[in-house]
């Protein structure tokens, strides 16, 4: 019973912290400057920033579908006036007829002001050792924020962009907040308090029918 109550209480923890993911995301509010402390700042926030996107050095997410159809999130280098690059998914783009077909990334080298909301990279359920791409624009499955650093030579922000949909240079950009709903988690913490009150159902009526049956 204690068992059950903990996990009800955890999903109940866990519907509040998506409910706040979930108001930020929906938050107009204006665009703040992006940070340019290391440290990362709250996820989804609107910022903005102006830069150069380094065209020749993109990556291709890969493993992103949209109404079924298999296709990559386009991740553009934004260098930045000190040196260092913020990465800005500029959203969906499909395959080709095959996945050797990539999607056409290409886009203006002249500097521009974006608009967005702070997000993270994926990550796996389970982390596996994935193969080494090569080429540009970069297939990529799952990377870390320093490995990418690495392979473009240059410090990257901790965070990426989502571009925001009214922004140019983009592909679909059909953002949510992603995972479990905060509505599912109150109906699985429903669920494991209704298990805790089984078990002292049962145990009520087992020890009701031991005592009804010692002599």
């Amino acid at each position: 019973m204690l068992l059950f109550v903990a996990l009800g209480n955890w999903q109940l923890g866990r519907a509040g912290e998506k409910r706040a993911l979930y108001d930020e995301f929906a938050r107009p509010g204006p665009a703040l400057s992006l940070p340019h402390a290391a440290a990362p700042a709250p996820r989804y926030q609107r910022v903005t920033t102006s830069g150069i996107y380094v065209t020749s050095h993109q990556f291709l997410l890969d493993n992103a579908t949209h109404a079924g159809q298999v296709g990559v999130h386009v991740l553009t280098p934004l260098l930045l006036a000190n040196g260092s690059a913020v990465l800005v998914n500029r959203g969906w783009a499909p395959f080709g007829t095959t996945r050797d077909s990539l999607p056409d990334v290409a886009v203006g080298e002249g500097s521009r002001t974006v608009v967005g909301r702070l997000d993270r990279l994926p990550r796996p359920p389970i982390e596996l050792a994935a193969p080494q791409a090569s080429g540009w624009p970069r297939l990529i499955s799952y990377p870390r924020m320093e490995e990418l650093a690495a392979t473009l030579g240059r410090e990257l922000y901790p965070q990426l962009i989502l571009l925001d949909a009214r922004e140019p240079d983009g592909y679909l950009r059909d953002w949510r907040v992603p995972g479990t709903t905060p509505e599912r988690h109150l109906a699985y913490a429903i669920q494991w308090f209704a298990f805790a009150a089984t078990a002292v159902s049962i145990w009520f009526a087992l020890g009701l029918r031991r005592s009804t049956e010692s002599p």
